[in-house]
């Protein structure tokens, strides 16, 4: 999703900090979803906050998950840990939450995000998306899951279309790991769509803007960000991949994953987390191995930004463009 306020004093990517952010309490910061807090006047992420320095079995780490806030009051030069969302508790047992998206409309906050119930060393447990309102981004009330193509459905990402409509992109992993889609006029009924979506490799963390006169795609492949582009927002063309290289600056020697854009004055900052320790345990059979207890380096994670560019009708991102050695 790209989230817009043009009230926003800006971003101040040039003096923004490498890494961007690191959860103090877990290390495990992933998935943003930037917003800006009009009544506070801060940038505000909301990160999945992954347990990455609880030793753990597997990828529990993944599990028993909240949503953390960094918050910034200075256009994003500096950031500091707010806490977790509240009021996600909103049943009994151990709940896990990925990949948080916030939109706004007529002065409510909605959180759609996805809910595992349970705490899993593997990848297992129904994936579904749910939804969240709140007047303060803080305290959330609960809302709604939605019903939509099976219950292995994760990371939402949602704009609002140029005919006022809602929609809504997500994963199915019941569907080969591609993005399905459905629309709501109102954020609260969702109507399942069928057309010419992301499919040509699997991927996750499906994030659509609209940006110089085209809608664009950015899904998480592993390996860097697919790009699409498209007029409509229904048919989409494949472009040559971004975030795939390594970056240079502390915490950035990684693949670029699961981004949020924000547009300010015809500019586009992707916010997006790297597995920047990863790199110390770079070999093909490594993954595979780590079935018992995967080292606190492999697991941590942290939040970083960049600027995305357009050239010759090509979406770029040059995470180096503010490295100073």
């Amino acid at each position: 999703m790209v989230s817009l306020s043009m009230l926003a004093q800006d971003i101040n990517i040039s003096e923004a900090p490498a890494p961007l952010f690191r959860d103090p309490i877990f290390d495990g910061a992933a998935d943003p979803s930037v917003v800006w807090n009009e009544s506070s006047n801060e940038w505000w992420i909301f990160y999945t906050q992954r347990r990455a320095n609880v030793p753990s079995q597997g990828v529990a780490y993944c599990y028993g998950t909240g949503i953390g806030i960094a918050v910034s009051k200075d256009d994003g030069k500096t950031w500091f840990y707010k806490g977790v969302c509240e009021g996600l508790d909103f049943e009994d047992g151990a709940l896990t939450y990925w990949a948080p998206e916030i939109v706004e409309s007529e002065g409510i906050y909605h959180m759609f995000v996805t809910l595992i119930k349970g705490i899993y060393h593997n990848w297992g447990g129904e994936r579904h998306i749910v939804h969240f309102t709140s007047t303060d981004l803080l305290n959330w009330e609960f809302h709604s899951q939605l019903e939509l193509t099976s219950d292995r459905v994760i990371d939402p990402g949602i704009i609002r279309l140029a005919d006022g409509k809602w929609r809504l992109w997500y994963k199915d992993e019941a569907a080969g790991s591609i993005t399905k889609a459905a629309d709501s006029e109102d954020l609260n009924d969702w109507t399942l769509i069928d057309h010419s979506s992301a499919s040509d490799r699997s991927h996750e963390a499906p994030n659509v803007m609209f940006w110089q006169g085209n809608y664009w795609l950015l899904t998480d492949t592993g390996k860097g960000l697919g790009v699409y582009k498209s007029q409509d927002g229904n048919e989409w063309l494949s472009q040559e991949m971004i975030m795939d290289q390594f970056g240079q600056r502390t915490d950035d020697g990684w693949f670029g994953q699961h981004p949020d854009v924000v547009i300010l004055n015809d500019k586009a900052y992707m916010f997006y987390f790297v597995h920047a320790g990863r790199i110390l345990f770079d070999t093909p059979d490594f993954e595979k191995t780590y079935n018992k207890t995967a080292p606190y380096e492999w697991k941590r994670s942290s939040l970083q930004v960049a600027e995305l560019e357009l050239v010759n009708g090509k979406l770029i991102c040059n995470r180096d463009k503010y490295y100073i050695k």
